[in-house]
């Protein structure tokens, strides 16, 4: 059964008689770069600045606007938000942990996030990334997931 959708058309799902829940969810995805653009990223030498901290605002920014980004998302409380990154040889691993306690889940919180930040990645590295002919061979992302949710104890 689809929530979303009744005879009228779309809807926001009434959640006002759920009870308040802590929730935690975790998000991840990757990006693949050339070695070299993750040599530069590694150095700090990308021209446009700090690839990671500025992938990590953006992140952070994106989970606090998905409810505008998403229609049927509902605004919610947010305590906590974690951009983290793993450097590989040619990719770059985001995860993004959020952390709420209300009624409905924050999935679409953390995706948001870890896309914003993977998408902020690729901005940052374009000049690095573009082939002769201004193509994106090497460059790709991929794997965006959940890897984690958690549903704390009740109010």
């Amino acid at each position: 059964m689809l929530t979303h959708v009744d005879e009228k058309g779309v809807k926001m799902v009434d959640i006002s008689k759920k009870s308040n829940v802590g929730r935690i969810c975790i998000a991840e995805g990757y990006i693949n770069l050339k070695p070299e653009t993750i040599k530069l990223i590694k150095e700090n030498k990308i021209k446009k600045g700090n690839v990671l901290t500025t992938a990590q605002i953006a992140g952070i920014l994106a989970v606090k606007k998905t409810q505008d980004l998403i229609p049927m998302c509902h605004p919610l409380p947010i305590t906590s938000i974690n951009i983290d990154f793993e450097i590989f040889d040619n990719k770059i691993k985001a995860i993004c942990s959020v952390k709420t306690t209300y009624k409905t889940g924050i999935e679409m919180e953390a995706l948001t996030g870890v896309s914003i930040a993977l998408l902020t990645i690729w901005d940052m590295v374009k000049s690095a990334e573009k082939d002769e002919n201004g193509n994106y061979n090497n460059t790709e992302i991929f794997g965006v997931r959940v890897v984690k949710k958690v549903k704390l104890s009740s109010d």
